[in-house]
């Protein structure tokens, strides 16, 4: 199906990976800036194996431990399209779509035609950040093992068995990465992926970074604002996390913002939110008695939960959720089962891509939090009550997602504040799911005055640049033009 093709595509861009995990979310504690900067590497620009005739591929060398610079380095992987008015040309601009785990290398040439009035002055520049994709990236499991888990492995446990095997799979992954990953995971922080911009900006030859961050990329902004202030250009963060949230903080604020969302897709469908909500519930406590059978795989209720939330996304998206839920009820679990791959990046053949391991990576590696069953089970009576479908999923996702893990977490939660800083572009859209729009207010506040320019998209979905024809003429014209738009400005 070709909805189900772009969706996966579209899905990558807005860090869908982050979406479903909140504690994906929990970011890179505060850094200090004691560590020396590594000196200004030289860059060897070929033609890209497999991308267009436009774009240049390059490797740059950074310290695999900041603060051993001259110790092991690891290779970052780099790609750039020139802009095509190079008489008016501002600079470099550095994206990164989100995840964590999203790479840069692959997104941005299949997007760049969403960024073509960028591309006239800058240098667009896409990057897979360390542990992802070319840039050593972190494998944990093989294909076999991670089909086994989505059929077997219940999300939402309900009994000793079903929670003691959740918490198994969760410290058995957290094990294959050691095993297959160790040398780089306990260095997949987004602090040390702040400094790497920092590398990467010197070897572009510029001055300050321009950067563009989308949804787990607004976090990576904001660290590198608050590690480098002074070196901060124009930055544009859209669909942004909370900085001040730890792992209970980020899956609450994601219950809310998915079970929002779901009303808003049930109201436009003629349901009332009760109502809608409580076909659902029905449908997924079905699914939990006795997943349905899609040809040899299994419609669980946690692939269902998957599928469902995959589509509020985007608000272009949502009639595949009424012609999946409808098929599902009827007993056909193929579109909610369609939907769940696209979420979790599995293709036709069976075979998955490994953007959900560095997400992993990079999340443990941040969060110094360690969540236990116990708390996840505290969680779940208010986290019911603020989303009967969502709730258990998240709340549950708090004890598994970094259960076991072998490396221990730099910081329970970020340090975002960048006094001195240029001002920065906080985006944030009121229907989003995945980062909620209070969390645009936060990040705005932790900036500082100032520096934290917020600007409010009244809307659907996860990201508003290119959706919103305002926010797009609003940060094109920070971005081109140096225009700052007044505090508040709000679109829609």
């Amino acid at each position: 199906m070709r909805s189900i093709r772009s969706l996966r595509r579209r899905l990558t861009v807005l860090a869908v990976a982050g979406g479903l995990l909140a504690a994906g979310c929990t970011g890179a504690g505060p850094a200090g800036s004691g560590t020396k900067p590594a000196a200004s590497p030289r860059l060897d620009w070929k033609r890209c194996d497999d991308a267009g005739a436009e774009w240049r591929c390059a490797t740059v060398k950074v310290p695999l431990d900041h603060a051993k610079p001259a110790g092991a380095t690891l290779g970052v992987a780099l790609i750039r399209k020139e802009a095509t008015d190079r008489k008016r040309r501002i600079g470099s601009l550095l994206f990164n779509f989100g995840g964590p785990g999203a790479s840069g290398v692959e997104m941005l040439p299949q997007l760049s035609g969403e960024y073509a009035s960028l591309g006239e002055r800058y240098d667009l520049v896409g990057f897979d950040p360390r542990g992802v994709g070319r840039s050593s990236g972190v494998v944990c499991r093989d294909d076999a093992e991670q089909a086994a888990a989505e059929a077997a492995v219940d999300s939402t446990p309900d009994t000793p068995a079903e929670e003691a095997a959740y918490l198994k799979d969760a410290a058995g992954f957290g094990a294959g990465c050691a095993r297959r990953s160790g040398t780089v995971i306990p260095y997949t922080t987004t602090s040390a992926t702040a400094r790497d911009l920092d590398v990467i900006r010197q070897a572009l030859g510029d001055e300050k970074l321009h950067y563009f961050g989308i949804s787990y990329g607004t976090q990576l902004g904001g660290t590198y604002a608050h590690l480098f202030p002074r070196r901060v250009g124009r930055l544009v963060l859209d669909a942004v996390v909370d900085p001040t949230a730890d792992a209970a903080g980020h899956a609450r604020h994601q219950t809310v913002g998915f079970q929002r969302a779901l009303d808003n897709y049930l109201r436009s469908t003629g349901q009332t939110p009760r109502a809608g909500t409580a076909r659902i519930t029905t449908l997924l406590a079905a699914l939990d008695r006795r997943p349905l059978e899609v040809g040899d795989r299994l419609l669980t209720e946690g692939l269902a939960t998957t599928g469902i939330a995959v589509t509020l996304y985007a608000e272009s998206s949502w009639p595949l959720l009424t012609e999946a839920l409808e098929a599902a009820e009827a007993g056909d679990g193929s579109g909610l089962l369609r939907l769940a791959d696209a979420y979790n990046d599995r293709d036709e053949q069976g075979r998955y891509a490994t953007r959900s391991h560095s997400q992993r990576a990079i999340s443990c590696a941040d969060s110094s939090e360690r969540p236990t069953a116990a708390r996840a089970k505290a969680l779940l009576p208010e986290f019911r009550r603020l989303s009967p479908v969502f709730g258990a999923f998240l709340a549950w996702d708090t004890a598994g997602w970094c259960a076991g893990w072998p490396v221990k977490g730099e910081a329970r939660t970020p340090a975002a504040s960048a006094p001195g800083a240029a001002p920065v572009l906080v985006v944030g859209t009121t229907g989003d799911p995945a980062t909620p729009y209070e969390g645009a207010e936060r990040m705005a506040e932790e900036l500082g005055e100032g520096v934290g320019i917020l600007v409010t998209n009244k809307g659907e979905g996860h990201g508003a640049y290119g959706t919103s024809p305002c926010v797009t003429r609003t940060v094109d014209a920070y971005l081109l033009d140096g225009k700052v738009p007044a505090y508040g400005t709000t679109c829609g």
